[in-house]
């Protein structure tokens, strides 16, 4: 009989075989599903797999079987860069440490990209357009700039792309969940800032004129409003308002005309460089008004930027323990962890890095049977007073779907000298952003 050859059966003994094919089919289907079903069941206590969370991998950006990508446009280079660079560096040592210690998230490991903005709106918008449309990013976690981040939050909202824990200070970002669903802010409202700096001035030093420091900036422009809202006009008159470009070199001429309106105390959102080139040039004028800094700026790297004693008595406003609290637990763990997984070197600006990448692990943590860029939100933003270890007491954050604003409570910041050693000192109450 030739290979390939079928000898043709009787009818019954066809009828026959046809029966046990199909049973057979039956049995091996049955066996495959039940292979199938026991995949995909997660051991209790087990981190969900691709497979075991249902998330079709191949069809959410930025995700893979071993991979979540993130990504973020801050500035790193040049003058901001010196400032704010320390932020994306932090939140990358910390994923680094999640994914060497826990293996990621949801049995991924978090690869962070981050771009150049170069503090410039156009810039932002071209490495953003790279991360989202090249890179494939799964969301943008942590950008930073108020002047680069206008350009792009149209659109990754557009684009459906989360925008999430955005360090830029300026009101919008964080006052918009309708018409901007897919951002969230971490830093307080600038604008909600200087309500606060304008009700202290009222409170404490009534009577006293106030100049106003702004950069021409939607950040600048909310701390003016702010103030002017939190003022009393019957204790307290602004009787300076001096906005300047960001790309300035020289803000001498804004100090000369606040000194010579007659102010006592000065309110700024002003970057540190800014700010201290403000205090030192007041200085050279023998002109001292009461310094009031957003918390942009407190820091301990103002101590280098303008003297210690330049700097006594500024009051400054920040949620976190600060870097110089080296006997502190969680400050100590801070340091470590720095040091083991290639951070800079610690500072305020690196402990609020940290608790930036702590929430974002929370949320990505909650999102693991739902591995998408809508499972990321809603998980965000089901956060409820979340509190990190490096927030001083009673300081956490909660999220919702009205309410897209991180950080909104702290305490009041002096600075002081001991031993002509500068360091910022907390002082008064509690305060609630609301």
């Amino acid at each position: 009989m030739r290979v390939g050859h079928v000898v043709p059966l009787p009818g019954r003994a066809t009828a026959l075989l046809a029966v046990l094919l199909l049973a057979c089919v039956a049995v091996i289907a049955l066996a495959v599903a039940c292979e199938e079903e026991e995949a995909a069941t997660p051991t209790p206590g087990d981190t969900p797999t691709a497979a075991a969370t249902g998330t079709a991998t191949a069809e959410v950006p930025g995700i893979t079987d071993t991979e979540i990508l993130l990504g973020a446009d801050c500035p790193l280079a040049g003058a901001m860069g010196a400032v704010y660079a320390t932020i994306p560096q932090t939140v990358e040592a910390y994923f680094k440490y999640i994914n060497e210690t826990q293996g990621g998230v949801c049995g991924r490991e978090i690869v962070y990209k981050v771009e150049d903005n170069q503090d410039d709106p156009a810039k932002a918008m071209e490495v953003v357009r790279k991360l989202v449309e090249q890179d494939k990013v799964f969301a943008m976690v942590g950008s930073l700039g108020d002047s680069p981040h206008p350009a792009t939050w149209d659109y990754l909202n557009e684009n459906g792309v989360p925008d999430i824990l955005v360090s830029v200070g300026s009101h919008m970002f964080g006052a918009d969940p309708e018409g901007h669903p897919w951002t969230v802010q971490m830093i307080p409202s600038n604008r909600i800032e200087g309500v606060f700096f304008g009700q202290y001035i009222s409170e404490n030093l009534p009577g006293k004129k106030v100049a106003v420091l702004y950069p021409n900036i939607n950040q600048g422009t909310d701390h003016l409003q702010g103030v002017k809202d939190g003022l009393d006009p019957d204790k307290n008159e602004i009787v300076s308002e001096q906005s300047y470009e960001v790309a300035a070199v020289t803000i001498s001429s804004q100090v000369n005309n606040m000194k010579n309106s007659g102010a006592e105390v000065v309110t700024t959102v002003a970057s540190p460089g800014f700010t201290a080139q403000a205090i030192k040039q007041a200085d050279r004028l023998g002109w001292h008004p009461q310094w009031m800094l957003s918390y942009i700026n407190s820091d301990e790297m103002m101590f280098s930027f303008a003297s210690p004693e330049l700097l006594e008595g500024a009051i400054s406003f920040q949620a976190l323990k600060l870097a110089a609290w080296t006997d502190e637990p969680a400050v100590a763990e801070h340091y470590r962890l720095m040091s083991e997984y290639g951070g800079p070197t610690p500072s305020n600006f690196t402990i609020y890095a940290q608790s930036l990448a702590e929430v974002a692990v929370e949320a990505l943590s909650r999102t693991c049977d739902n591995l998408t860029r809508e499972g990321l939100m809603d998980a965000l933003e089901s956060i409820k007073d979340f509190h990190s270890d490096l927030f001083i007491d009673e300081v956490n954050v909660s999220f919702s779907d009205t309410d897209h604003t991180g950080l909104q409570t702290g305490k009041m910041l002096r600075a002081t000298v001991e031993d002509g050693k500068g360091k910022w000192e907390y002082f008064g109450p509690l305060v609630e952003f609301k």
